[in-house]
């Protein structure tokens, strides 16, 4: 074994923590607390679909939405999250898996939550790669019939290049080989992988499914940032700065603790009753 090969492992060990250490302490893998997953819950007249939180990479169905799962029980919704892409051996860090195969789990789960709650679609919600998973399931598992609307915030929907980081990847041979055997979640998401050029083949949407980005431009995660963006006849990209100047989110606050990128969300859940969305949503 090359020797960069063995230092890749403590390296990636010490990414992970890195990353671990963004994330509140109040997160801790626990069963939720606030009301989400609750499978007696029946959509109402105001809400008739129940919403799927899809985590993103490294996350979980918990350390994801500790703080957007209570904000839309609070406004009446039936709220549900899902773990995938379970790696063997790996606990609480999620998402790691083949995007196609986590795309075939989101789907097990949209069902089980349609037939519990009795409703006829549901809307998703997904923060990284749990914004650009669903597309999948959309696109190629029969999703649409199943889904009324996708609010992907900070998603990789044309991939990363980290900052220009993975464009390093040729100058280490077999680095690229290794990160598609031990975390093929990732290399999924590398701009230009097979699983990225099928997603987008033919067009970013499916019709009859009604697209929202909510992006943040100091995004340092999905690069270049305009990249999360979608085409389509029914989308709306949103840029976080262009509601609050002052918003300084980064790609891992935006999804765990924003409230501004919330109040968009709900507005995205329920486009009839929208009201602005400012830096005074941040206390709303």
């Amino acid at each position: 074994m090359l020797p960069w090969k063995r230092a890749l492992r403590p390296l990636a060990a010490l990414v992970l923590a890195a990353a671990l250490a963004t994330v509140p302490a109040a997160t801790a893998h626990a069963a939720p607390s606030s009301g989400w997953n609750d499978y007696s819950c029946k959509p109402s007249a105001a809400h008739p679909r129940p919403v799927v939180l899809v985590h993103g990479t490294l996350g979980n169905s918990v350390t994801n939405w500790v703080s957007l799962a209570p904000y839309l029980k609070e406004r009446g919704y039936c709220v549900f999250s899902l773990d995938y892409g379970q790696l063997p051996g790996v606990p609480v860090f999620y998402g790691l898996g083949p995007i196609d195969k986590s795309a075939e789990q989101l789907s097990a789960f949209v069902d089980k939550v349609l037939t519990a709650t009795g409703a006829t679609k549901a809307d998703l919600v997904g923060h990284s790669q749990g914004g650009m998973m669903p597309r999948y399931y959309l696109k190629f598992l029969g999703g649409a019939a199943k889904v009324n609307a996708l609010v992907g915030i900070a998603p990789s929907n044309h991939g990363t290049d980290l900052s220009g980081l993975t464009n390093l990847l040729p100058y280490f041979p077999g680095a690229e080989d290794l990160i598609k055997s031990s975390t093929p979640g990732l290399a999924d998401q590398i701009t230009g992988s097979a699983f990225m050029t099928k997603l987008n083949a033919g067009g970013d949407t499916v019709p009859g499914v009604h697209y929202t980005v909510i992006a943040t431009k100091y995004d340092e995660v999905v690069t270049p940032w305009r990249t999360q963006y979608l085409t389509g006849s029914d989308v709306r990209n949103v840029l976080l700065q262009d509601l609050c100047p002052l918003d300084l989110s980064e790609h891992v606050a935006i999804g765990i603790f924003d409230r501004i990128a919330y109040h968009e969300v709900a507005n995205a859940l329920d486009p009839s009753h929208a009201t602005t969305t400012s830096c005074a949503s941040a206390f709303s």
